[in-house]
C-alpha cells in the first residue's frame, strides 16, 4: 500500500474545511481508486481519489445523491471535485459486515435479513436515472468468461452457441424485469457497513455502477458472494424473508435469481482472470472455486437448461470438479 499522498490532496481538503487534518491511506482493492481517512480534532471523514482517465467519480456522486434523496443510507457527500477525481464523504466507521461476521458468525442470518431493508426500499421506488441492464449488457458481461477464462484454461469453446444459449435464457427474465428498479450491482458483505445503532443500521458503499435492472440481482450479489462463504441456510432464509416482504411470485422470482446467479458468476470468473492476466493481481484466482461452485448450483435450475447444456459440451468435467481449474498454479 502506497503511503505517498496524491498531488492536489491538500488543496482540496483545505478548500473543504479540513485543512491540517491527519491523513491515513487505506488499503485498496481491484480498481484505481484510493481511499484516505481524515481526522481533524476528533472529527473523521473519508476521502476518495478516483483520478481520470482511469476513474470517474461522477457516476458515484450521481448515485450517492440519488440514494440519499430517496432515503437510502449512502454516505453524505461533504465536498466534491469530479473533474480532478476528489470526493470527501461521511465516514461510516470500521465495521464492515464481512469483518463483523468473521468474528461473530452466529449473527449471519440476522445481518443478512437486515440487509434486505434497502433492497425492499429500492424495489418500491421507480428506477433511478441510470442506464438499463438490458440484453446487450448481460451478454457483454457473460462474454468475459469465454474471452478470459476459456483461453486461460486452454479451452477452445463455441462462443456463438454460448451467446445463443444466454439469449434464450435471458429473454423471459428481461420481459419480467420490465422497466426495472435501481440495482447497486456490487451489494455484498465487503460493501455494507454496520453503523452505530446495532446490526440493523447498515450503510451502503461502492454503488457507482448502478443500473435499472432486475430486483433479484442484488440478492444474488449478496447471497452468492464471491469473497465469503454464505451458508445455504442463510441464503434460503434470507430469500424467504425478502419474498415475504415483497409481492414477487415465488417460483418465477427464484428462476430469475438462478439465472442472474449464473450470469453474475460467469462474469466474475472472467473478471477475476482478467485481473490476474491483465492487471497483475493473482490474488483473485483463489476466489474462483467459490464462484464456480455457485455457478454449478445455479446451472441445475431448469430455467438455465440451454446454458447448462453449453457448459456440459464446452467445459470439461475435470475442470468443473476442480472449481474451474487450477489457473495460475
Amino acid at each position: 500500500m502506497s503511503t505517498i499522498l496524491p498531488d492536489g490532496l491538500e488543496p482540496f481538503i483545505a478548500a473543504a474545511g479540513w485543512g491540517g487534518a491527519h491523513v491515513s491511506p487505506l488499503p485498496g482493492d481491484a480498481s484505481f481508486r484510493r481511499y484516505f481517512r481524515l481526522n481533524l480534532a476528533g472529527q473523521r471523514a473519508m476521502l476518495m481519489h478516483a483520478p481520470p482517465p482511469h476513474e470517474d467519480p461522477a457516476p458515484f456522486l450521481a448515485v450517492a445523491h440519488w440514494l440519499e434523496n430517496n432515503g437510502l443510507r449512502a454516505p453524505h457527500i461533504l465536498a466534491e471535485d469530479a473533474q480532478k477525481g476528489w470526493v470527501l464523504l461521511e465516514d461510516f466507521g470500521d465495521h464492515r459486515m464481512r469483518d463483523w461476521l468473521d468474528i461473530h458468525p452466529g449473527d449471519e442470518t440476522a445481518i443478512y435479513q437486515a440487509a434486505m431493508a434497502p433492497l425492499v426500499a429500492l424495489g418500491r421506488l421507480p428506477a433511478g436515472p441510470f442506464p438499463p441492464y438490458d440484453m446487450a449488457v448481460y451478454l457483454r458481461e457473460v462474454g468475459l468468461l469465454t474471452e478470459w477464462y476459456a483461453p486461460a484454461a486452454g479451452l477452445t469453446v463455441d462462443v456463438p452457441a454460448y451467446i445463443t444459449a444466454w439469449e434464450e435464457v435471458l429473454a423471459p427474465l428481461i420481459e419480467r424485469q420490465g422497466e426495472g428498479i435501481t440495482v447497486l450491482r456490487d451489494y455484498h458483505a465487503e460493501n455494507i457497513m454496520l453503523l452505530e445503532g446495532g446490526l440493523t443500521a447498515q450503510g451502503l458503499l461502492d454503488f457507482q455502477d448502478a443500473l435499472a435492472g432486475h430486483p433479484a440481482y442484488d440478492l444474488v450479489s449478496l447471497l452468492q458472494d464471491a469473497r465469503r462463504d454464505v451458508s445455504l441456510e442463510t441464503e434460503s432464509a434470507t430469500l424467504d424473508h425478502y419474498l415475504a416482504l415483497t409481492k414477487h411470485d415465488r417460483e418465477p422470482f427464484l428462476a430469475d435469481y438462478a439465472v442472474l446467479g449464473a450470469q453474475r458468476n460467469a462474469k466474475i470468473v472472467g473478471i477475476f482472470v482478467r485481473l490476474w492476466q491483465r492487471d497483475g493481481k493473482p490474488r483473485y484466482l483463489g476466489m474462483i472455486p467459490r464462484i464456480w461452485n455457485w455457478l454449478e448450483r445455479d446451472l441445475k435450475h431448469p430455467a438455465l437448461a440451454p446454458v447448462a447444456a453449453w457448459f456440459d459440451a464446452n467445459i470439461p468435467a475435470e475442470l468443473r470438479k476442480a472449481g474451474g481449474g487450477s489457473l495460475g498454479a
